[in-house]
């Protein structure tokens, strides 16, 4: 965790300086790395010991989704018709946040961590159930422009299309076990497999790209 916060404290400024427009799903990233230091700091917080280290989790959750409004102002919509693969972040970079906040409202629920702060607690969770909610969102339009302008050729970053898929799925059954919406965790195991089917494509596809063209005699 202190690693990764140093490295997340060094990059954030030098990314955000040296910004470049229109945004890409890539752009969405800054997001990404935001939360994913959130994920760290809520699993590091075992109950009665170092819960206090939700306190500026939460703060940096908080500055994740503001990243997140900063890069969807500046996102080129275009990408969803012409995308190589990185648009779908702009989904994965949601459903990252939601897997953020409910490390946090299972940290919090087990420590009693924030309870400082009455109706704290269900403030976070309620946040991330519309976290996640527009990460379905999200999902649910990505995979129309899928079908309406298919993009079949590979591209390395068609990566970044099984990353936001398998994190959804992650995301749902998370969030279903950290604030009680037991369907979700059904739809997460359902999402598990279009994200196991484009990781199979997507390794084909890198494979084919790596293996040279047999020589002919």
């Amino acid at each position: 965790l202190v690693v990764a916060l140093a490295g997340w404290l060094l990059l954030l400024p030098r990314v955000l300086r040296h910004w470049r427009l229109p945004a890409v799903g890539a752009g969405f990233l800054v997001c990404v790395a935001t939360q994913g230091v959130v994920v760290l700091a809520g699993t590091s917080a075992p109950p009665g010991r170092v819960g206090w280290i939700c306190v500026p989790g939460l703060a940096v959750f908080v500055l994740g989704l503001v990243l997140y409004g900063f890069v969807l102002a500046r996102f080129e919509l275009g990408q969803l018709r012409r995308g190589a693969g990185d648009q779908w972040v702009a989904g994965g970079a949601l459903a990252i946040s939601a897997l953020a906040g409910a490390t946090l409202v299972t940290a919090t629920s087990s420590s009693g961590v924030l309870g400082w702060w009455p109706g704290l607690h269900e403030a976070v969770r309620s946040a991330d159930l519309i976290v996640l909610g527009l990460a379905l969102a999200w999902y649910a339009v990505l995979a129309a422009s899928e079908l309406r302008w298919p993009r079949p050729v590979y591209d390395a970053r068609r990566w970044s299309t099984v990353f936001p898929l398998g994190m959804t799925a992650l995301a749902c059954m998370t969030t279903a076990s950290a604030t009680g919406v037991g369907w979700l965790r059904p739809l997460g195991e359902v999402l598990v497999w279009p994200a196991l089917a484009a990781w199979i494509a997507v390794a084909a596809g890198a494979a084919r790209r790596m293996t040279p063209p047999a020589r002919r005699c």
